[in-house]
């Protein structure tokens, strides 16, 4: 092991020879490894794989695109939580410019899920995929993304009448969680997602950051689902 994640071994976890610490294959097993040697730049592993990553979220996201620098952090967020789904959706108060950002590289979204998968003891990242445009994506893409049926739908929306508590439980035992911009969708973007089923709730008097928004929301649909099934 070299490079940032020697030093991470050597700077942050601080292991000496024969200390234990976790380990994951990219998309593979999880499990641990004993420290035979370290320097600066380079630690030498025994490892041994035989366990499995945490089992992901039952919840998966509609994003509004945020921008970069928010960006990243949610990315880090997802894949920590184990949401296993995300689609970023151009919407009405998107900056368009933000579709042109270095950071929705493939290569670059893949080093902001590594850093949230190692956080989180996983190695499965999430699947990213993005729409520019939010009419196209909620007509023809959205049901063979999250096949109607196959999860309850919610979207927090600033206007919604009631906290997500208020809700009856759901029928399903999965979520997609649709998000706005931080200054939440517009009223035709709300009505066309309650039209396909999704069901507003509001976050409360507080306006959030998405950065803020994302685990709190995901949080509470955990908890939403629980009461369906509370074992």
């Amino acid at each position: 092991m070299h490079g940032r994640r020697a030093r991470h071994v050597v700077e942050v976890l601080r292991a000496a020879p024969g200390d234990r610490i976790s380990v994951g294959l990219w998309r593979g097993p999880t499990g641990e490894a004993l420290v035979v040697e370290v320097s600066a730049d380079l630690v030498l592993l025994t490892v041994n794989l035989a366990g499995e990553p945490p089992p992901p979220s039952p919840v998966s996201l509609v994003l509004a695109l945020p921008r970069p620098k928010i960006l990243r952090r949610v990315l880090q967020a997802v894949a920590a939580m184990g949401v296993k789904r995300l689609a970023l959706v151009g919407t009405y108060r998107v900056e368009k410019s933000y579709f042109g950002s270095p950071l929705l590289a493939p290569e670059a979204i893949d080093a902001e899920l590594r850093l949230g998968l190692e956080q989180g003891k996983d190695t499965r990242p999430p699947s990213v995929s993005l729409h520019r445009y939010f009419k196209p994506f909620v007509e023809d893409e959205l049901d063979g993304l999250f096949p109607p049926g196959s999860a309850a739908r919610l979207v927090a929306h600033p206007g919604a009448p009631g906290l997500l508590a208020s809700v009856a439980p759901p029928g399903e035992g999965a979520v997609v969680l649709a998000i706005g911009p931080e200054g939440g969708f517009t009223p035709y973007e709300a009505s066309t997602l309650a039209s396909r089923g999704f069901h507003p709730f509001s976050f409360g008097p507080r306006p959030l950051r998405v950065d803020v928004a994302v685990p709190f929301a995901v949080a509470q649909a955990e908890m939403w689902l629980r009461r369906r099934d509370p074992g």
